[in-house]
């Protein structure tokens, strides 16, 4: 699977565990960066990551920061996007089985690097469930679009 992946600095670390692991499992990871501890700002790391999902570059991604909550605001601002924080390994799979989410937001500062482990194996590993769920995500996305248009209820 080709997949994106982009943090901050405070992640870093985490995110090159992530980045190794994904290799090793023989997936293909596009890294938007950022490549160092140095201070810097999220936003751009997690729309290039998104970005990548919403054109088809990547068939999903992951984002990480401190908390996980701005790269999730970031990527959730993509058209096309369904970016979920998960801390726990549950969260990983019904945000898969349920939403379909698109994309995995994780905080460094918040989960360990095991933890984050487990939880993207989960999210890697677990499929669409479809059926009644699919209604919701169509509902969403027809929302995102009709959102898009200018046309609010």
């Amino acid at each position: 699977m080709v997949l994106s992946i982009g943090c901050d600095h405070g992640a870093y670390e985490l995110k090159e565990t992530i980045k190794r692991h994904l290799l090793e499992l023989g997936h293909e990871a596009l890294d938007f960066g950022c490549h160092s501890t140095q201070s810097t700002d999220y936003p751009p790391f997690a729309f290039e990551a998104a970005e990548a999902v919403a054109s088809g570059r990547a068939e999903r991604g992951i984002v990480l920061c401190t908390t996980g909550i701005g790269v999730c605001i970031c990527a959730n601002k993509v058209r096309g996007i369904r970016c979920a924080l998960c801390c726990d390994v549950k969260s990983a799979r019904l945000t898969r089985l349920h939403n379909n989410a698109n994309m995995l937001a994780l905080g460094a500062g918040i989960i360990s690097k095991e933890l984050a482990i487990e939880i993207t194996d989960e999210w890697l590993s677990t499929e669409f469930e479809g059926g009644r769920h699919q209604r919701r995500v169509d509902l969403i996305t027809e929302y995102e679009n009709r959102n898009l248009k200018g046309e609010h209820k």
